[in-house]
């Protein structure tokens, strides 16, 4: 019983962290491209120590696996460059409800994946979620802020939602963690071309801050959910993970006082409504967060 309620406390925390995550893009005065490099950069470092200490082994099975890691570190610079650009160009709710709509394409992703027939239910949940996406977007305008948060969110969710499946096909053969640094250190090598591409100016306070989200708010909230999983049932992960945009809603109002529209958080009620129930569905494992 005591280890049960210290690995939920672990996966809530854990939870806790990724939501928070998000703010980072508010908070951080750099380009999207140069946040995510030194999120993962400092979470790759961080990792490295953690096998180290465990003394965990990251040679790989097989010789293809070194490319398809690879092919899936690509996939997460993407997946988090996306995410923050949306929450850049619009606000952390728009961000992070837009993003929550990853277990819909997991839906329809699936069956394809692993040769399934889609369910009239999973249709009906495709378009109880647009109306939530509809009721976010004030004008369907590609020059409005907001729209261009939403379409970048959902391409975070959409490419998140590949991540996730492809994950299930490693995660049974490698721990987490050697997943998470193939996929980080990957992803560190294809951002570096923008430090010349863009060319940002480092102030101090940006550095640490990005020090804190490679280090606590990713490689830190990653061990904690792995480990969380341990006696901690797969829907319910699931379910404690649903309660991430929600967490950044909230300290994104009290930190940035960024307060969503009334459109937004009907919206995003209904987004959530229906993730919430795409989630407690599956029977697959769940998805690392954010």
């Amino acid at each position: 019983m005591i280890a049960n309620t210290k690995n939920l406390v672990q996966v809530h925390i854990a939870v806790f962290l990724f939501g928070l995550a998000g703010l980072f893009g508010k908070l951080v005065d750099l380009p999207s491209t140069i946040i995510v490099l030194g999120r993962v950069l400092f979470a790759t470092v961080f990792i490295v120590f953690i096998l180290f200490y465990l003394k965990q082994s990251i040679k790989l099975k097989q010789k293809k696996d070194y490319f398809y890691l690879t092919i899936l570190g690509v996939i997460l610079a993407i997946h988090w460059v996306t995410f923050f650009q949306s929450i850049q160009v619009s606000t952390v709710a728009v961000g992070l409800l837009s993003f929550s709509t990853f277990p819909v394409f997991t839906t329809f992703l699936e069956p394809y994946f692993f040769k399934e027939k889609i369910k009239l239910p999973d249709i009906v949940i495709v378009f109880i979620t647009l109306l939530g996406v509809a009721l976010v977007i004030p004008k369907f305008e590609l020059g409005n802020n907001i729209t261009q948060g939403v379409l970048w969110g959902i391409a975070s969710g959409f490419t998140f939602a590949i991540l996730s499946i492809l994950n299930r096909k490693y995660v049974k053969d490698y721990s987490a963690l050697v997943i998470a640094f193939y996929q980080d250190s990957i992803a560190t090598i294809v951002l570096i071309p923008f430090l010349f591409i863009s060319k940002p100016i480092f102030l101090l306070n940006n550095i640490l801050l990005l020090v804190l989200l490679g280090v606590v708010f990713t490689a830190t909230a990653h061990s904690l959910f792995i480990k969380g999983l341990t006696n901690v049932k797969a829907q319910t992960a699931s379910i404690i993970a649903s309660l991430e945009p929600v967490y950044g809603i909230i300290f994104a109002i009290i930190i940035l006082s960024e307060i969503p529209t009334t459109r937004v958080i009907l919206g995003g009620a209904i987004i959530l409504g229906a993730t919430f129930y795409a989630t407690i569905k599956s029977k697959a494992l769940p998805p690392i967060p954010e």
